[in-house]
């Protein structure tokens, strides 16, 4: 019954839209919008992605959005009809993720594919309208998935020509035949006898027979090296970053230029090192819990926790510069060892507790040299807002009585398609105007080096080493060591998680030891 309800209700659908397209409208389908769809794709497409910067201020697009707008299917051939539907497709895709650009990925917009905001001869529909209620059921061939592409990388790449009717099924089968001996889309181990296949086939099955074994059948027929039937199927995650000609992190980013690794899983991760586009809006709320244990009469005998909250917003007043405020809240317990760490969260006892917003100031993020890639420099200024931070003898140390200023110099490096090499070198002064003897003095420079592998597109984990001298009278230094993982869950969301290994002078005189449990969360709007 619901397949009869089904077809019946495609056969209304296109009926109205042929009566509505012959009644109401006479441009028609003919050679010109094929061959300007062709100049369109030569002009704007490059390896399968699309210069969406290009077609923004590109002429020609509006007038092929509205030829497919105003066009009629009454009375065409169904090649002339199925060209026509899959350029249409494939154009408007672009224009949605037009809509919100720059973007990082068409899952970016809201209902991307369900919204109508799209006109198709004469008849208000949805990419997905477009795609499943009028092309597939009435012209079924399992092809289409290959060629119409949703603007994301996991996709078949986009053509550079557009679909005529006198070559659509040679058309149809290349691209076909392109997309399953793509090492990249269809994942063969033939000595494992493992096979990884792109969730298309996961998410349309029946289109490819239904089961695993019609599946890798239909796959064959195009294959130049078969997919033993035995073979494990597995399906990859889809990669949904856009297929854009420029770098994602480059543009999301603010670096114009060109990236030589767009593509890979670093063109679309988040970069630390990059300023954020302008008019955008950018949250980080960094958590950081430090703990060390020290030794009296050779035994460990205090552990002193620091808990710090680090709340910053910056707002990108050019793609270049971005300028807003960070805020830090500390809390900190002193308590006989053996004690938790975590005991500093219920609270302290007598006047060993102390908590409060402890600064508050500016901070900058710059690009001075765009051309430079992900390079940039970032400063803030922290200003205290509570008194006696230092502590007396009955209340502990909090953070410094003067301001503290924190200049951070960042370059990140592609490794390949799969890591990625992070450098920081600071200058941190703290406790500017003290005057206190060798106040001046507490000048330190870390340098910092990551490196990041990405196993999936919004999966990080590294791998931190840092090394701060102390530019004190008498010498002293702290290093760090660290693991960490992020994951991306939309472009405009990051969690993150690090552990660190903590050393420096005074523990080693005291006996101690020390660590940092640190978690992140990141949203852009």
């Amino acid at each position: 019954m619901i397949r009869i309800i089904n077809m019946a209700f495609r056969y209304i659908f296109l009926s109205f839209l042929a009566i509505l397209s012959s009644s109401t409208l006479a441009q028609g389908i003919d050679k010109t919008f094929f061959s300007q769809a062709d100049a369109f794709f030569k002009e704007h497409v490059r390896e399968g992605r699309v210069n969406y910067e290009q077609v923004r201020s590109a002429a020609e697009f509006s007038q092929l959005l509205q030829q497919v707008s105003e066009a009629s299917v009454m009375g065409l051939d169904a090649e002339t009809i199925k060209a026509f539907y899959i350029n249409a497709y494939n154009l408007l895709v672009i224009k949605g993720a037009l809509s919100a650009y720059p973007i990082s990925s068409v899952q970016d917009i809201p209902n991307f594919f369900d919204k109508k905001d799209y006109v198709v001869a004469g008849v208000k529909v949805s990419l997905n309208q477009l795609e499943k209620d009028i092309l597939f059921p009435n012209f079924p061939d399992p092809r289409f998935h290959f060629v119409l592409v949703c603007g994301a990388l996991g996709c078949p790449p986009i053509t550079d020509f557009a679909y005529t009717p006198e070559k659509l099924d040679q058309q149809l089968d290349a691209q076909t035949k392109l997309a399953l001996n793509d090492p990249s889309f269809i994942r063969l181990d033939a000595a494992k006898k493992e096979v990884g296949l792109s969730q298309i086939f996961s998410w349309y099955p029946q289109d490819f027979g239904g089961s695993k074994a019609n599946i890798i059948t239909y796959i064959n027929q195009y294959r130049e090296t078969q997919i033993p039937v035995s073979a494990s199927v597995s399906y990859y995650p889809y990669d949904w970053s856009l297929n854009d000609a420029k770098s994602v992190a480059d543009l999301l980013q603010g670096n114009l230029s060109s990236a030589s690794n767009a593509g890979s899983n670093n063109s679309i991760r988040y970069v630390v090192s990059s300023t954020i586009p302008k008019g955008t809006i950018e949250t980080k709320i960094f958590n950081n819990l430090y703990s060390q244990v020290t030794r009296s009469g050779g035994e460990l005998s205090q552990r002193s926790t620091f808990f710090t909250t680090f709340i910053t917003s910056i707002y990108g007043v050019s793609d270049y510069f971005n300028a807003g405020v960070e805020i830090r809240y500390r809390s900190t317990l002193n308590r006989e060892y053996p004690s938790s760490s975590l005991a500093l969260f219920g609270g302290g006892e007598d006047q060993v507790f102390r908590q409060g917003i402890a600064t508050i100031g500016p901070k900058i993020r710059w690009a001075p040299v765009p051309k430079w890639g992900n390079f940039s420099v970032q400063s803030a200024l922290w200003i205290p807002v509570m008194s006696d931070l230092e502590g007396t003898a009955t209340t502990p140390f909090l953070d410094w009585n003067n301001s503290t200023w924190w200049t951070q110099v960042f370059n990140d490096f592609t490794l390949g398609s799969s890591f990625s090499l992070f450098t920081e070198v600071d200058f941190l002064w703290e406790d500017i105007g003290s005057e206190s003897e060798g106040a001046f003095n507490r000048v330190s420079t870390p340098v910092t080096v990551i490196l990041s592998y990405f196993p999936e597109p919004k999966l990080t984990l590294y791998g931190l080493g840092g090394y701060s001298p102390y530019w004190t009278p008498e010498w002293d230094y702290f290093y760090q060591l660290g693991v960490g993982t992020k994951y991306q869950f939309t472009r405009k969301l990051e969690l993150e998680a690090l552990y660190t290994y903590f050393d420096n002078q005074f523990l080693n005189d005291n006996g101690g030891r020390a660590s940092t449990v640190n978690f992140g969360i990141r949203f852009n709007l």
